[in-house]
């Protein structure tokens, strides 16, 4: 395996000796980020082939993620190196925060080996420094209005850099930010304010810099960040006390003025899919929403997989299998049948909890249009409905597209309608997208009754 070791503040200036002179935009890749989040995602880093690589748990969890490879290094070289420590931890490889170019560099030199998705909730908001400093032309009207307004209700404002001994009022009022939303309880929450603990306590370290704004002498918003390359600041932290109308937008502009001058473009981070914060982001017209892709290495089980459905649902776009193939696919999980040395049907089977226990639903089962009519769909259904009742499911759903799949599989023992929803990390629908259609057929392994209405929440199949 690779020599991974664990983040440390020691580590600053190698790190960033990758990082800050590459023009990087990525806000994962501020040192500041990786240092003040490594307990949750317990980061790591090693040189490798000359290029620097970030180790690291996605979302804390079990998933192992490497961020793109930075540095003078030949992909060709590192992504072996990388798969086999991937490998070593019972892991597929995944390369997170990728560039378009790269992603595209890994295609070119890897066919069919990655599925590639860039997930919407995770691109930067990039802005142009002096957009937020000036606030000129119709699209800031709205925001130089609420300017005008705190401005009038609270002439006595005052705006001060985020020194050491302001830092504990900015903690006072991250608080009673938290006490306003029931108390930060959420995981994401108190990772945050573990983040923003880490950063106080490293404030010069760490190479930060802030700003808080006061109406007299209360402390009504702070914020802060750091350089994400030469050009580039990233803000890592904005709070506000939201009875002081117009203090998010007040802090936002002062911060931005008082930036030097070459700090031209100002990094906001992601929005996390949160509709509020997405419409607050976009609120400030962005100059580029920067993609970040990624890449997780396949194997040949589901290559095959990739092959025969883009065979038998061309109407599927690529970026959807592949975001399929990454978020909901295993091989373990899959069942499929071989014929003169190739996959030519496949079903999945995603595993959901629900009220009166363990429910596999079957998806996407498919048959290569040369070998249909040939008992092949029929041997997978078999299959599928073996494997659940050895998993212990109470029952095996299924949404009969047609009223011809409808016949077929009632004829091997799936029967109902029953109205059903589902409830994923993503949110995403496994049904028609329509609830008058999506009305589940159902095989029952015991004789537990179903509710009337299913709800289903999805349980990870992957590491």
């Amino acid at each position: 395996m690779l020599n991974f070791q664990p983040i440390t503040l020691q580590d600053r200036a190698c790190i960033e000796s990758y990082t800050m002179q590459r023009g990087l935009m990525n806000c994962d890749l501020s040192f500041a980020n990786i240092f003040c989040w490594r307990e949750l995602y317990q980061s790591a880093w090693a040189e490798v082939e000359h290029s620097l690589v970030i180790r690291f748990k996605i979302d804390g969890g079990k998933r192992i993620g490497y961020m793109e490879p930075i540095g003078e290094g030949e992909l060709t070289r590192i992504i072996p190196l990388l798969e086999a420590d991937a490998a070593a931890l019972g892991q597929p490889l995944r390369l997170v925060g990728l560039r378009r170019e790269t992603a595209d560099r890994l295609a070119e030199l890897y066919p069919e080996k990655f599925a590639f998705y860039a997930d919407p909730a995770t691109q930067d908001y990039i802005y142009r420094a002096e957009d937020l400093r000036a606030l000129t032309g119709r699209n800031y009207q709205p925001k130089r209005n609420h300017i005008n307004r705190f401005c009038t209700l609270y002439p006595d404002y005052s705006y001060q850099p985020l020194t050491a001994e302001r830092i504990e009022e900015c903690i006072r009022l991250e608080q009673e930010w938290c006490r306003h939303r029931g108390g930060c309880t959420d995981g994401s929450l108190l990772s945050e304010r573990q983040a923003m603990q880490n950063a106080f306590a490293n404030f010069e370290a760490l190479g930060l810099m802030g700003g808080c704004l006061y109406v007299g002498d209360e402390l009504v918003a702070f914020t802060y960040g750091s350089w994400l390359n030469h050009n580039t600041i990233d803000i890592h932290i904005e709070k506000a006390d939201t009875r002081y109308e117009g203090a998010f937008t007040m802090i936002n502009r002062l911060f931005a003025e008082q930036l030097p001058p070459e700090a031209l473009w100002i990094n906001r981070e992601e929005d996390l899919g949160i509709e509020g914060l997405r419409k607050a982001k976009r609120s400030y017209y962005p100059a580029e929403l920067l993609t970040k892709v990624e890449a997780v290495a396949i194997d040949p089980a589901q290559q095959a997989c990739k092959r025969l459905w883009e065979r038998c649902f061309p109407e599927d776009e690529p970026t959807f299998i592949d975001w399929f193939l990454t978020r909901y696919s295993a091989s373990e999980r899959m069942i499929s049948c071989t014929a003169e040395g190739q996959t030519v049907a496949m079903v999945h089977r995603i595993a959901f909890e629900s009220p009166i226990g363990r429910i596999n639903y079957l998806y996407a089962l498919a048959t290569d249009p040369d070998y249909r009519h040939r008992g092949y769909a029929s041997q997978l259904v078999e299959q599928v409905l073996e494997a659940d009742r050895a998993e212990g499911c109470v029952a095996t759903l299924l949404i009969a597209a047609t009223p011809e799949l409808r016949t077929f599989y009632a004829e091997r023992g799936f029967e109902g309608a029953y109205p059903i929803a589902f409830y994923t990390p993503d949110k995403f629908d496994f049904g028609t997208g329509s609830p008058e259609l999506d009305r589940a057929m159902c095989y029952r392994h015991t004789a537990e009754a179903l509710p009337e209405h299913m709800v289903l929440t999805y349980l990870s199949n992957q590491p």
